[in-house]
């Protein structure tokens, strides 16, 4: 999945010229947390956040300071053709909210925030579809998520999605999410067949 496909696309923009006043106005009225700072072509200039415009009101009115005095010059961006895993980690590792999405010419064509990639998680693993999970430790064994997936099925289950535990443990988990079922008949036949259901 790209970041072309989760993106929003023509994001609300401001000048460099823009007031504070104007910035927090915009980000309250448009229910939003960043705004991408731009030229008449739409080029980014830089990236401001509305913790940012707050922080900078009380001087800004004292001294005239403007966006372009508290942007970010030089924000983190990321390109619409770029994975969303990608996306992911740049946000997770740099401890930031979003950033703007830029074509080649530098252009604004997006942001992508931190909600838009829990938005993605959540639809990719089906959190809010009316559901259960099961947490399964599949142990060592090469085909034993094969084995776990047809236990699952042949007991009426239908698996929505799964996903695995990425840190190291002793455990191989994986968590399943199914179509709303009776599970106490697949836990049963997952442990008659030795797997550990962890939840």
């Amino acid at each position: 999945m790209r970041v072309r496909s989760l993106m929003i696309k023509d994001p609300v923009t401001i000048s460099d010229r823009t007031s504070v006043q104007e910035a927090i106005h915009l980000m309250q009225t448009n229910s939003i947390r960043h705004l991408p700072v731009v030229d008449r072509s739409k080029k980014l200039l830089g990236w401001v956040t509305l913790a940012d415009m707050k922080q900078g009101l009380l001087p800004a009115m004292v001294t005239g300071l403007s966006v372009a005095d508290l942007m970010i010059k030089d924000p983190i961006t990321i390109d619409p053709e770029t994975d969303v895993e990608e996306a992911a980690r740049i946000i997770y590792e740099k401890k930031i909210g979003g950033m703007p999405v830029v074509d080649d010419d530098n252009k604004v064509v997006g942001i992508m925030t931190v909600a838009d990639l829990l938005n993605a998680f959540i639809n990719i693993m089906g959190i809010l579809t009316n559901g259960v999970r099961l947490d399964v430790n599949v142990g060592e064994e090469p085909d034993g998520f094969e084995k776990v997936s047809r236990i699952i099925h042949d007991q009426g289950g239908e698996i929505i999605s799964v996903g695995i535990a990425a840190h190291r443990t002793d455990k191989k988990i994986y968590y399943f999410r199914l179509k709303r079922c009776l599970v106490e008949p697949i836990i049963k036949a997952l442990k008659d067949h030795g797997y550990e259901v962890i939840s």
